[in-house]
């Protein structure tokens, strides 16, 4: 890491959740801002489905950053259009003929 780069917990227009608060709904990163004066914050504003933008301090290195405070990234993968496996495949009996 470069001398005053940041370890950034979110990311713009990540989908979170806050565990103390779960009547604020889903909420989505609208805002990251880096200082880049050494020393400076990071912050990001999420806006939730309650309708209000909230700030939090987006710095890994800081003990107060979002991440350590209850604000949880709501992980989705994507796999290409790849099919999803069935839960019981179709299983073959091999012959007694081998």
């Amino acid at each position: 890491m470069l001398d005053g780069e940041k370890r950034l917990f979110l990311r713009l227009g990540d989908r979170v959740q806050h565990t103390a608060y779960e009547e604020w709904g889903v909420g989505a990163v609208v805002e990251v801002m880096t200082s880049i004066v050494p020393g400076g914050t990071c912050i990001v504003r999420v806006l939730f489905e309650d309708g209000k933008q909230r700030t939090f301090i987006n710095d890994m290195d800081s003990e107060l950053c979002c991440c350590y405070r209850g604000v949880r990234k709501e992980w989705r993968l994507d796999f290409g259009g790849v099919r999803r496996a069935a839960r019981n495949p179709v299983r073959r009996r091999l012959s007694d003929s081998h």
